[in-house]
């Protein structure tokens, strides 16, 4: 499995931006299917951003436009750019990794999950 260790969260008001990242610790980190999820107490965990190996990208409806996903393979980081945030991006992010994905935010398809960065945005 892969190591992933997030980092890059914190509190920023309403219309500011924050990068997220994510170190991975395989090698091989190129060949992966890579997404950010988020959630939030009693909600379930959602599906952000997608990138594929060939960096084939995908995201949700609620950050279209927003946010960047992107990846350097060579330094082994993925990396989530958040513009315009909203109260509503408040959440825990999480980046999985994968290498049977075929569904960009299907869960069980990531068998790497890091421990998330909080992301706060207040109003």
């Amino acid at each position: 499995q892969v190591q992933l260790v997030e980092s890059g969260g914190g509190s920023v008001q309403a219309g500011g931006s924050l990068r997220l990242s994510c170190a991975a610790s395989e090698y091989t980190f190129g060949t992966y299917s890579m997404a950010w999820f988020r959630q939030v107490p009693g909600k379930e965990r959602e599906g952000v951003a997608h990138i594929s190996s060939s960096l084939w990208t995908y995201y949700s409806d609620s950050v279209k436009g927003r946010f960047t996903i992107s990846r350097d393979n060579a330094k082994k980081i993925l990396y989530l750019q958040m513009s315009s945030l909203k109260p509503e991006d408040t959440a825990m992010y999480y980046c999985a990794a994968g290498n049977t994905v075929r569904a960009a935010f299907d869960q069980a398809a990531y068998k790497s999950w890091g421990q998330g960065t909080q992301v706060t945005v207040s109003s």
